[in-house]
């Protein structure tokens, strides 16, 4: 049997699914009690009660002799503490009469129709009166007693007081509970930073199991800190220590006046240049912490940047208003990025911003042959040239640009999506970010 239906109303923080844990046994056992309590207590008493006091009035009714006036002023009413006096027929009631939340008053009413087949109507109007309606001698008579006498006294007490207990017992679980719980939610707090790029101070606490699991977390953020670091490092050595010939060669190069010449410095800019995509893709996107950002005044400094340098790009849509935090340096990085690769593999480029209550939006589209669906997963892999994708002759690089772009999305918490552009045709690029 599936439960799937149930799913989508189930709650889904562990606090939430906890509290329902707790709760739902608790209720449980209150029903059960409840029924059984009701079945056992309400009725089994009740009835045993009311046959008593139907005995008592067919003795009163049938022993007592002369009309109502003899049977209420009898030793035998006097000494059972019934109360009888006569009713004008107008008076009499039709049916019977309790209130519909009267737990005993159903049993109390079926039962004294059972025994007594002579009984006209019964009336319940509170917990502490009795009213019966006969017909004695061809007369309206009525008959009163002690609610107590066919009812427990306050048959609600023990519901009331399972009630209370239940409520104390699963505030005080509860209590119990979001202490346990209380580190397992600093544990995904500091996962959920980190996967943002964010370092939180985080100490392992609570249950074994739990600190065990953030002691793993710490071993784990530790280890692919210093494999950044080493990273970084490396390749920021290696392009430092590659810039220096390549200074010297552009130098060199620079006096020299002949084609051959102008070739091979344009050798050496090239080379540079993918020194450079190095290292943007050594920093990544670990660069400082995040900060209130204005994303779509962001995106138009730097279209306008770009403009400026003579690249066809523009800034078709911005919606939305408001900050995000993010670091400025990677994504500026991260759309440049996308704006290169754009009018490298097509003639224009086109940026839109959409900024909405849960994310962040920035889409780069340009009109160029597109990367297939098939090639896109791999297209975002470092160091990926699809050569029958992209037209690798209009440009020269080493594949990092969408990759760095996917780096710092990911270090703000967001992904890299591609798809086929709408608009122009080629590639889109979106840089989604969560709020």
């Amino acid at each position: 049997m599936s439960f799937r239906w149930l799913k989508p109303y189930l709650p889904r923080s562990l606090y939430g699914r906890t509290l329902l844990i707790m709760l739902l046994p608790v209720i449980s056992l209150l029903l059960v009690v409840s029924v059984v309590f009701i079945q056992r207590h309400f009725d089994g008493v009740s009835r045993q009660m009311t046959l008593s006091v139907s005995r008592e009035i067919r003795l009163l009714l049938r022993e007592t002799p002369g009309g109502v006036q003899d049977i209420a002023s009898s030793s035998v009413a006097r000494t059972l503490g019934i109360a009888v006096v006569p009713v004008p027929p107008e008076d009499m009631p039709k049916a019977d009469d309790r209130r519909w939340y009267d737990l005993t008053g159903g049993v109390v009413t079926r039962e004294l129709h059972r025994l007594m087949p002579d009984l006209l109507a019964i009336e319940l109007p509170d917990d502490q009166l009795v009213r019966l309606y006969f017909e004695h001698d061809g007369a309206p008579l009525e008959l009163s007693f002690d609610r107590r006498r066919v009812s427990a006294a306050q048959p609600h007490q023990l519901l009331v007081n399972m009630a209370v207990f239940g409520i104390l017992m699963t505030v005080v679980s509860f209590l119990y509970l979001r202490n346990q719980l209380r580190p397992i939610t600093r544990l995904a707090r500091a996962a959920e930073a980190f996967g943002r790029g964010r370092h939180i101070n985080y100490r392992p606490s609570g249950a074994i199991e739990v600190r065990a699991a953030g002691n793993a977390f710490l071993d784990m953020r530790n280890r692919i800190e210093r494999q950044i670091e080493q990273r970084t490092l490396m390749l920021s050595g290696v392009s430092h220590d590659l810039r220096t010939p390549l200074t010297r060669l552009k130098l060199g190069l620079s006096m020299l006046e002949d084609e051959e010449s102008a070739a091979m410095q344009q050798d050496v800019e090239d080379m540079e240049r993918l020194l450079n995509e190095f290292l943007d893709f050594a920093r990544g996107a670990q660069e400082g912490e995040p900060e209130k950002v204005d994303p779509i005044m962001l995106v138009r400094q730097i279209v306008e940047d770009a403009q400026r340098a003579n690249i066809a790009v523009d800034l078709v849509l911005t919606e939305g208003h408001g900050t995000v935090p993010l670091r400025a340096g990677g994504i500026r990085r991260a759309v440049e990025n996308l704006i290169n690769n754009a009018v490298r593999y097509g003639a224009r480029a086109e940026v839109s911003v959409l900024l909405s209550e849960k994310s962040l939006r920035i889409r780069v589209e340009d009109d160029g042959p597109g990367i297939p669906a098939a090639q896109r997963e791999e297209a975002i892999k470092p160091f990926t040239r699809l050569e029958p994708a992209r037209n690798q002759n209009r440009g020269t690089g080493v594949g990092l640009g969408l990759s760095i772009a996917m780096d710092i999305a990911r270090a703000h918490g967001g992904t890299l999506r591609l798809g086929e552009s709408a608009r122009l045709g080629g590639l889109r690029a979106d840089i989604v970010i969560g709020r």
